[in-house]
């Protein structure tokens, strides 16, 4: 019996030199990520004729690629090229997420849980996803910690590492909570089960120390360069539970949704600050002033 698995959004996706509609079968039961885990992805944004920073997102899937064990088969050029060429399939109204991907499809000979680099694939999928930037978030503190670098493939943004987030989020929801706080083996605040995460405290922006344990964002690192230019103090710092709950602000950054408020931690109210709001403007004034595709 056929099954209905498309996107409730209109979505194309590329692959193997044509533009697909919908959700397209691509991975067998014998395809070394469907039952290995070989996968890794980016995603990056275009709304209002803009995608920031998009070059940085196919530069990072092809390195985690290579982390991962597989072998690009794209430029990062190429790869934003088509993605270009995907937006022009949409509306020009709609908010699109830009998702490039890699996947091996056979195990090294001789060593079959290792992807065998030769056999890499490449799909490319853009679908309609309206921007909810400057959305408030609710957090919990998450029992599921972060994996090191020696215990997970920390060095990728790989498929495999987000069954740990969503458990998380789930977690975080039965507790009536939006999103989960995530802390790292040694019981340090690294990021949200989704996004990182920043606190203000008198003035001074303050967001967890790139350990490896999770992934420094692109969005987070444009976000640090615009408030230091804007002449905010911003320091990476190891962090822990206790300090989140006597900022005075916390936001998350993510490509996803840009900027958003913490208006909770556990029984730790905020309200949006000031700092909060001014990033949200720098980032969205320096993305507008970027050239439109």
């Amino acid at each position: 019996m056929a099954v209905d698995t498309s996107p409730k959004s209109t979505t194309w996706t590329y692959v193997e030199g044509e533009w697909l509609p919908g959700n397209p079968p691509l991975i067998g039961p014998t395809s070394h990520a469907m039952w290995l885990a070989s996968t890794v992805f980016d995603g990056a944004r275009w709304f209002d004729g803009l995608a920031p920073d998009l070059d940085l997102h196919c530069q990072r899937v092809n390195r985690s690629a290579l982390n991962m064990g597989m072998k690009p088969v794209h430029t990062a050029e190429e790869i934003m090229t088509l993605a270009l060429e995907g937006v022009k399939k949409f509306d020009g109204k709609t908010a699109i997420y830009i998702k490039p991907m890699y996947w091996a499809e056979h195990g090294r000979p001789g060593s079959i849980v290792a992807p065998d680099p030769e056999s890499t694939r490449f799909a490319l999928c853009l679908f309609e996803a309206p921007m909810d930037s400057g959305h408030p978030t609710t957090l919990t503190v998450s029992p599921f910690r972060r994996p090191s670098p020696e215990t997970a493939m920390t060095d990728a943004k790989a498929g495999s590492l987000y069954p740990n987030s969503g458990r998380a989020i789930v977690e975080a929801r039965a507790r009536g909570f939006d999103n989960a706080l995530m802390r790292d083996m040694n019981g340090n605040v690294v990021e949200t089960a989704a996004s990182n995460i920043f606190l203000v405290k008198d003035g001074v922006v303050l967001t967890p120390v790139a350990n490896r344990t999770f992934l420094a964002g692109i969005t987070r690192a444009r976000v640090m360069g615009l408030l230091r230019q804007a002449g905010f103090e911003v320091r990476e710092a190891t962090l822990s539970v206790e300090d989140f709950l006597n900022a005075d602000e916390v936001f998350c950054t993510g490509n996803y949704s840009k900027v958003s408020p913490v208006t909770k931690i556990d029984d730790r109210s905020f309200q949006p600050g000031p700092v909060t709001a001014k990033a949200l403007d720098l980032y969205m004034d320096w993305a507008g002033s970027a050239a439109d595709i």
